[in-house]
């Protein structure tokens, strides 16, 4: 299981891959669970976004998952109380 530090690592590195190869760079990504390096470059970009947004996604739901504030298919919601205050 990812941890949420993981998952910021991870997501912190698709960003900058995602602004390296916008300055037209070549960048190299070594995954931190030991996975096989991976290598992108400009026409790799629509890539690099899809990941990141996966990314992003895993870190919301860790974070809120580690909020405890309740969801439903992922989305939070708040709990109304109606009793007196």
């Amino acid at each position: 299981m990812t941890t949420l530090a993981q998952a910021q690592l991870t997501l912190a590195q698709y960003v900058a891959a995602e602004e390296a190869v916008l300055q037209g760079k070549e960048v190299r990504y070594s995954p931190p669970n030991g996975g096989a390096d991976r290598v992108w470059r400009s026409e790799d970009l629509q890539q690099i976004r899809a990941g990141r947004q996966e990314w992003e996604r895993k870190v919301a739901e860790l974070q809120d998952s580690a909020s405890g504030l309740p969801t439903l298919g992922g989305v939070r919601f708040g709990v109304a109380s109606f009793g007196p205050y």
